[in-house]
């Protein structure tokens, strides 16, 4: 049975709704888009359809999904749990569909795009690896699509987020940006002239795996010395613990907080009780924002970017972490004091950041798919002026031709 708010691919309905004709078309227009856009990506996102679209972030701990306009506007979300990684890929493809049908309940859905944390392939269909999930070279694309009749694109959760940032918050008029996303772990993402950069086979900016420190702590990657080892929230918890378990007299305040329960200690809590002076989580801090700028400064010698937008869970800290990293940076900077400085700032779209810019991308997704439907019903129609003018026996000159005549 059809959903009611569910954009299904009738092709006579497609052809009824489409958008007007571009106006660069027009070679004086187009040649002025040309000069202030640049690549084919950066154009198609002016050109894609103005609807509304569904993003989804799963992520280890949650799954949000919300209805985003082509302004980047969230008309509405919700969010679930993201199920255990011992579950099925089933499971999770349950989950995704149940909470798009619940959304085009209310809302016209013309596609629907995922950021997954985790590996993409560069076609954007598979999902090579999930470290929360059951996924293990996972066709999650084509399974999703058989199942809501919309097109769907599957992509990194960081590059999600680092669209979503560049179109419209921190990195906005930016045309060469590198997003970092601080989490449990450290993700990343590459914007060159308005375009992804996903590498050969789609897993570029994983920053976190960079080794910075030669057999330093071990990482759950499997190699020692990562650079989120160092910088994340899961340093900043380890660090922490460690000196409370220690019982520092630096933790005592913390051991207070948490009744001396060790495990109870998060990285919000750290980050509550830096914002009120505790010299300790403030220490914290800075260790690990002294790490960032490092690998900022790496980072900067590799691509040189004018931008880096930094984002995730622990950046809610701003000024605590980010302001030891912009003097790392500057410290460790290659050719410093002789070459322009990138901007580090804050990412603005918070958590949704990845779900506005699945769903932004995913419009992308609903223009090709238009287009198709568009020529098939273009077919369509010829075929059917013909056989009509067939029937009557009006084709062409003399005897009438069947539709199988090779001369039709």
């Amino acid at each position: 049975m059809t959903r009611p708010g569910l954009h299904h691919a009738d092709p006579t309905s497609l052809l009824a709704e489409s958008t007007p004709m571009s106006t660069y078309r027009d070679p004086a227009a187009r040649s002025g888009v040309l000069r202030t856009v640049g690549t084919r990506e950066r154009r198609s996102h002016l050109s894609a359809p103005r609807v509304p679209t569904v993003g989804i972030d799963i992520g280890g701990t949650k799954v949000m999904a919300g209805v985003v306009d082509a302004d980047g506007t969230i008309l509405e979300k919700i969010r679930t749990e993201t199920p255990d990684k011992s579950k099925s890929p089933k499971v999770v493809e349950d989950t995704i569909v149940e909470l798009v049908l619940d959304l085009s309940d209310r809302h016209d859905v013309h596609a629907v795009g995922i950021g997954a944390a985790g590996w993409v392939d560069a076609d954007r269909a598979r999902v090579l690896f999930a470290p929360h999930l059951a996924w293990r070279n996972e066709p999650l694309r084509d399974a999703l699509q058989d199942r809501l009749a919309v097109p769907v694109m599957v992509d990194n959760d960081a590059n999600t987020a680092a669209w979503a940032e560049w179109r419209f918050g921190a990195g906005r008029g930016e045309d060469h940006l590198v997003m970092i996303t601080l989490g449990t772990g450290i993700g990343g993402a590459i914007l060159e002239d308005g375009k992804v950069k996903r590498g050969k086979f789609g897993v570029a900016g994983e920053f976190g795996h960079m080794q910075v420190v030669p057999g330093g702590h071990r990482c759950p990657c499997g190699n020692r010395g990562c650079w989120e080892q160092y910088s994340s929230g899961n340093a900043l918890v380890r660090e922490a613990r460690e000196l409370a378990a220690a019982d520092s007299p630096v933790a005592y305040n913390i051991i207070e907080r948490v009744k001396g329960s060790v495990p109870d200690i998060t990285g919000p809590l750290i980050t509550e009780l830096a914002r009120e002076g505790d010299a300790m989580c403030v220490e914290l801090f800075q260790d690990i924002g002294q790490w960032l700028g490092v690998g900022i400064a790496n980072l900067a010698a590799a691509l040189d970017p004018s931008c880096f937008v930094i984002g995730g869970g622990v950046s809610a800290a701003d000024d605590l972490l980010i302001g030891p990293a912009r003097e790392a940076f500057r410290r460790h900077l290659t050719g410093r004091g002789y070459r322009p400085e990138a901007r580090i700032t804050r990412a603005q779209l918070g958590p949704e950041a990845g779900m506005v810019g699945a769903a932004d991308l995913s419009r992308l997704v609903a223009r090709r798919f238009r287009r198709a439907n568009r020529r098939r019903v273009e077919r369509y129609e010829r075929y059917e002026r013909y056989a009509q003018a067939f029937r009557a026996g009006t084709h062409g000159r003399g005897t009438p031709r069947t539709p199988e005549d090779p001369g039709s």
